[in-house]
């Protein structure tokens, strides 16, 4: 299944929910913090607490909606291809290498500094499209936290016995010597049926 340029735009855009957090904080006027709330809001007395608008609320609103819909498009999946698995190994750097070099990258960066900005935009414009190309788009990093984890796996379709080697997601721990169901996406097995034993 390749993704379609709206669904890989929507994936794209909750992998840097992070970025738009951070974002958000730095864009915070922390001296109104203590200040008391403002009831009944007016406009005329009341004081937005983010220096630069409702921008980075929307940004941050943008990427977190997308996030919730990525993750719930995973729970929709549904694996039906059996596979037997082989070989297993976790590898628990891909999705850190793929967003922190980013995120630390713009720390400094503020809504204010409009070159900078810029900048950041046509960053993520390149990083969108390489991503979309490569069909590495699902290897969204935030997965971790929801206890999705990335295995490469060495794995053969029942019945025919050419070797062939990916990668896939997963909630469960990937056992070597088993049958499971997967979905692929983009070449990204997902596997959340259960596993069977076979023999090695």
């Amino acid at each position: 299944m390749q993704f379609r340029f709206i669904a890989s735009l929507i994936v794209f855009l909750g992998s840097y929910f992070p970025l738009s957090l951070i974002l958000l904080a730095q864009d915070y006027r922390y001296e109104l913090a203590i200040a008391p709330f403002c009831w009944p809001i007016d406009a005329a007395k009341c004081v937005f607490p983010f220096k630069n608008g409702t921008l980075p609320l929307i940004l941050f609103g943008v990427c977190l909606a997308c996030l919730l819909l990525s993750l719930l498009g995973l729970t929709t999946i549904k694996p039906k291809v059996p596979v037997d698995i082989q070989e297993v190994k976790y590898v628990p750097s891909e999705f850190m290498a793929y967003t922190l070099p980013y995120v630390v990258s713009f720390m400094s960066l503020e809504y204010q500094d409009t070159g900078k900005l810029v900048g950041l935009v046509i960053f993520l414009g390149w990083m969108f499209v390489i991503t979309h190309r490569s069909g590495q788009l699902v290897l969204n990093p935030l997965l971790i936290v929801f206890g999705w984890r990335l295995y490469e796996v060495t794995y053969l379709y029942p019945g025919n016995d050419q070797t062939r080697t990916g990668w896939a997601l997963s909630k469960d721990n990937i056992e070597p010597n088993t049958r499971t169901d997967v979905a692929t996406v983009q070449d990204i097995m997902i596997i959340k049926a259960r596993t069977i034993k076979v023999s090695g």
